[in-house]
This record gives structure tokens, C-alpha cells and sequence, in this order.
């Protein structure tokens, strides 16, 4: 055989070794990309990861490592994935926004403004640019100048390396909370493949133990499945539990490997629903479905109840909501039934996501926002009222809120509880952290020597007390504008402590007049929460409503009012009131 003939042999040899190499290759990234439609992040990654190794790996195999990290909740590699997806010339836009949000959650707050502005910049979205960039001055702001009221710890005896969250108290037996720790030996054969960690189970905890809630043989083949359950809440008799179950729904068949013709999976979606559960005899069981269940079309979950017992509050992606989910409630009817669900309001709900509700003994709803200025991620607030009449809700602020996901806040008096967070330095994944707050001494000056005069003084111009904050259309909650103005005019209160100061609020004409008298009430009752918050005593602030009364902008025809018109007209203007006696 002739030298030239060799070498055409061995040329081709080659190549068939390359082509195979490459099928190969090709097979090992549908097969990730198959378990990543079916949510099976942790399966899929150490495929994709594998396909990395080489010297110019493809920019989808990176991007999909870092949404594998992002979606398994390990924002510090997800980070690391997506500054490397970003550097090909064919990355995707919304790999610069998921950059921004790791870089974010990781408090790297001016790295993240950076991304930030280059993601809403090249998709034209300047308003929701704003709103990040708020964030991330709010998240500087509010961290340089923390609560001082709040002691926060994490609870060791909760904790663990896993995820660990949703504390709820259980009667008086001590708390309920959900975890993926691996419980016996049946979790260690269980495994969610969209973590690599057991499903999420209930576990009670007193100060002898932490053990698995008890569950009768139905229970046990309810959440033994392959499926999360949790978070629960109860009743104030600790005989009733609502239960989230987070359940899989078959969206069609999908081959898995072309290499076997006979093996399918089903491509599913995942969602919410709420079970209903007695106890007796220590043991829970009698598993009853809530009745606007719907997994099919959308998610139903994370329950509380009013202490009463009459409303069920919960999360739902259900139509007829403000944005992605929304708290929505149901009341309780005379022959014991759940009447229709009705959204609790865009006072409490926006375009984003609300989620996690709790309700305190004074019947007040805590809950978790990403769509309400905050620092990042799910910021938890709080609001007053019930069902769809609330105060405008507060922010919590920085220790207990972070540039993570903040949520789940436990507590029965507001002066300790727990709450939930998956920021940096926990123990595992979420985590769950107890706190104390003590509402801080407003200072007092020191009284004159001598009393020259009756009424106190003013150490200021009383021209100088003079603030006004601006609200978007038919909403009342404080924007990251208006709360830069009110901080300012929370700093000159406290230093000046006699001080009084009205609000006095209005709205723009686009609606009845009744209906903007009410609007104006909540515009009030708005900013006087956010001040007392900052630790403005309430006999400081008085209020005023007015409507559609003394228009800045009085337009010949007020359908012809341009919106910059509308927007001076919805304000709350802050004057000095004297001082106290």
C-alpha cells in the first residue's frame, strides 16, 4: 500500500472519530436541554457543565449553566456564568439583566447599575431602568443607615445546610417550619432533580426536638410523592392546617433520548395548590382540596388565616390579578365554605410578584413584593386593613430586608418573630433568622434654663418645614422619590422634636369625586405611615384629604390635561403645624 494511500486512510479515520466525537457531543446537549424543559436543573447542569471543558464553548451551554445556578438559587455562580455569557457577541440581552440581578443579590450595587443600564438600554425600557436603579440606591442607602430598632440572628437550632424556611408558630407547640433536609432514609432515595436535594417536607420543632410532623397513612402517601409540601399555617386552635403542595402537571410527551425509542417523559409545569388537614391524636390527617384548586390553569398556595378565622388569605396567579401573582382572599361563609376569591387590591398588589402572606394577631398582613421599591429580590412589607381596604404598605428595611429575597415575616406582636432570607453568609440555602425589635426613644432636648415664654419656640424658620411627594395615578404607595423627600423631612423633625407637621393630599380629575376623597385619605394615611416608621412620633403628624381640590394644574378642559399636568395635581404637600404644647 502506497505512503499516499495510508495517509487518505488515516485522514479519514479521523474524521469519522471527529463526526462521532461531535454526535456525541450534540446527543449530551439534548439530553440537558430536555432535562432542563422538564426543571431538572441539577441533572441538566452537570451535563452542561461537561460541554464547557473545551477551549470555545457554546454561549448557550454557558447561558444555560448560569439559568441552571440562577434557578437552583446560587446567585455567586450564577453571577460568575453570566459575566462569561456576556462576553460572546451573540450573547442574549436578557443575560446582562440576569447579571445585573446576581450582581445585586451579592450587594456588588455598583457593578449591578452598570448592567443594569446596558440591559434596559438596548430593550427601551427607561421607566423599569429607573425603577432598578432606585433599588440599588435604596439598597446603599438603606444598608449605610440600618433599622437600629431590630436584632437579627440566625437560629441555629432551624438551620442547617439545607434550605430551611416558612416558620409558623404551632398552637403552643412551639413552630412549623418547611425544609429539603433528608429526614430517613426513604428522602435519601428521593431526590428533586431541579436541586439534587430531598423534596421539601414539614418539620416541627420545640425546644426538645425537631421531628417530622406527624402524618397519618394518607398523609404519609400525600407527602412521601414527588412533590414539595410547604409552608402550612393553623388555626388558632392548632387543629386545622393549611397545606402548599407543590405539584407537577403534564404539559405533553417529550423523548428524553433519541437513542431509545421506547422511553418518554412528560414535560410538565409546575404548580401551587392548598390541602386542608385535621389533627387527632397528635397525628395530621383527613386531606381535604381547597376549592378554587385549579392546577391547571394556575397556582394556589402559601395560606393564612385572619385570627379570627373567617378570611383565608393566599398566593395565586389566578386571572383577573394586577400583574404575576398577587394575595387574593376568600371569606369564610355561614355553612362553613370559602366564599369566591377576591384580589386583596393594587394597594398591596402590583405588576410584579406578591407572594408569602402572613397574618399578625392584630389581624395586620405582612407579605414579600419585588414589584414595591425595595432593595432587591422580594423585600417584605407591611400594610393595615383587610381584605381590599390597606394602608399603603412599609417597607421593613435593611437588617431585615436585603438585597436578596426577604419573606415569610413571623410575628405575633411585632416585637419579635422570625422571618426568612436566602442572602449572603446563611448556613445553607434559605434560612431562617429570629428577631427582636425595640422601637427607638425619640431625643429630647434639653429644656432652656429659664421659660422666657408659654408656647415653645421653633429653632428654624417655620417656611423652611415645606415638602411636597408626588404619586402615580390612582396609586398611594410612596415612591423612591417621594420617600427621598420624606427621609429628608424625617431628619429635620428629629432634630427639631416639638415640631408638628400636616399632610394634606390630593388627586388628579381622572375619576368621581367621592372616589378621589378616598384616594387623597389613603395618600395621607400613606406618608404618615412612612414617617412614623422612621420614628416620627404619630401627635407629630396630622392629616387632610381633599380630592380634586386646589388643582396645580386647572386645565380649561381636563381631558385635554397633558399627563405631566395630572402628575403635579396627585401630591400630598407637608406644611409646619406649630408645635406641641
Amino acid at each position: 500500500m502506497s505512503n499516499m494511500k495510508k495517509i487518505q486512510i488515516f485522514l479519514v479515520l479521523i474524521q469519522c472519530v471527529t463526526l462521532v466525537s461531535a454526535q456525541e457531543q450534540l446527543s449530551k446537549k439534548q439530553l440537558a436541554d430536555k432535562l432542563f424543559e422538564r426543571y431538572e436543573y441539577y441533572k441538566a447542569l452537570n451535563l452542561y457543565l461537561p460541554l464547557t471543558d473545551k477551549n470555545n464553548p457554546d454561549v448557550r451551554v454557558v447561558e444555560r449553566v448560569a439559568d441552571c445556578y440562577r434557578l437552583m438559587n446560587d446567585s455567586k455562580n450564577a453571577g460568575n456564568w453570566y459575566a462569561n455569557a456576556i462576553t460572546y457577541y451573540n450573547a442574549q440581552a436578557i443575560d446582562w439583566y440576569y447579571y445585573a440581578e446576581a450582581l445585586l443579590q451579592n450587594n456588588k450595587l455598583k457593578e449591578a447599575r452598570t448592567q443594569y443600564t446596558a440591559y434596559y438600554n438596548s430593550v427601551g425600557k427607561p421607566e423599569e431602568l429607573q425603577f432598578k436603579l432606585a433599588t440599588c440606591d435604596s439598597a446603599a442607602k438603606w444598608m449605610a443607615a440600618p433599622n437600629k430598632g431590630y436584632t437579627i440572628n440566625q437560629d441555629k437550632k432551624l438551620n442547617g445546610i439545607y434550605a430551611e424556611w416558612g416558620v409558623t408558630y404551632y398552637g403552643g407547640n412551639g413552630v412549623v417550619f418547611t425544609s429539603d433536609r433528608i429526614a430517613g432514609s426513604e428522602d435519601a432515595k428521593q431526590t428533586d432533580n431541579r436541586t439534587g436535594n430531598a423534596y421539601f417536607k414539614l418539620f416541627r420543632a420545640n425546644k426538645d426536638s425537631v421531628l417530622l410532623l406527624p402524618m397519618s397513612s394518607e398523609g404519609g402517601k400525600i407527602f412521601n410523592g414527588d412533590y414539595h409540601a410547604g409552608p402550612a399555617t393553623f388555626n388558632a386552635a392548632a387543629d386545622t392546617a393549611w397545606i402548599t403542595i407543590t405539584t407537577t402537571v403534564p404539559r405533553g410527551k417529550l423523548p428524553v433520548d433519541k437513542r431509545d425509542k421506547g422511553s418518554h417523559q412528560r414535560l410538565y409545569t409546575r404548580r401551587l395548590m392548598l390541602m386542608m388537614a385535621t389533627e387527632k391524636d397528635g397525628v395530621w390527617g383527613i386531606f381535604k382540596n381547597f376549592a378554587y384548586n385549579n392546577i391547571k390553569a394556575y397556582s394556589v398556595g402559601h395560606a393564612a388565616l385572619s385570627p379570627d378565622g373567617s378570611l383565608l388569605y393566599f398566593t395565586s396567579d389566578m386571572p383577573g390579578g394586577e400583574g404575576g401573582t398577587d394575595i387574593w382572599y376568600c371569606q369564610k361563609q355561614s355553612d362553613g365554605s370559602w366564599g369566591k376569591p377576591a384580589n386583596c387590591g393594587n394597594t398591596i398588589n402590583t405588576k410584579g410578584d406578591e407572594a408569602f402572606p402572613v397574618i399578625r394577631n392584630d389581624g395586620d398582613l405582612e407579605f414579600s413584593s419585588d414589584g414595591l421599591p425595595g432593595m432587591g429580590g422580594y423585600d417584605l412589607f407591611e400594610a393595615k386593613g383587610k381584605m381590599a381596604e390597606w394602608s399603603t404598605p412599609v417597607n421593613h428595611r435593611y437588617p431585615v430586608n436585603s438585597t436578596a429575597d426577604d419573606f415569610y415575616f413571623l410575628t405575633a406582636d411585632g416585637l419579635s418573630g422570625y422571618f426568612s432570607s436566602n442572602r449572603a453568609g446563611g448556613a445553607g440555602n434559605d434560612d431562617i433568622y429570629s428577631f427582636k425589635y425595640q422601637p427607638q426613644a425619640q431625643p429630647v432636648m434639653p429644656a432652656p434654663p429659664t421659660v422666657i415664654v408659654s408656647t415653645p419656640k421653633p429653632l428654624f424658620d417655620p417656611q423652611d418645614i415645606h415638602a411636597i411627594i408626588y404619586y402615580d395615578l390612582d396609586k398611594s404607595n410612596i415612591r423612591p422619590d417621594a420617600a427621598a423627600e420624606l427621609d429628608k423631612l424625617a431628619e429635620v423633625l428629629k432634630a427639631n422634636p416639638l415640631v408638628k407637621v400636616k399632610l394634606a393630599s390630593y388627586t388628579d380629575v381622572r375619576a368621581s369625586g367621592n372616589y378621589n376623597i378616598g384616594l387623597s385619605k389613603r395618600r395621607s394615611e400613606s406618608a404618615i405611615a412612612y414617617l412614623v416608621k422612621q420614628g416620627i412620633a404619630p401627635a407629630r403628624l396630622s392629616a387632610g384629604w381633599f380630592g380634586e381640590e386646589n388643582l396645580v394644574a386647572d386645565c380649561p378642559d381636563h381631558s385635554s390635561c397633558t399627563e405631566a399636568q395630572h402628575q403635579l395635581n396627585r401630591r400630598t404637600e407637608v406644611v409646619y403645624d406649630g408645635v406641641l404644647k
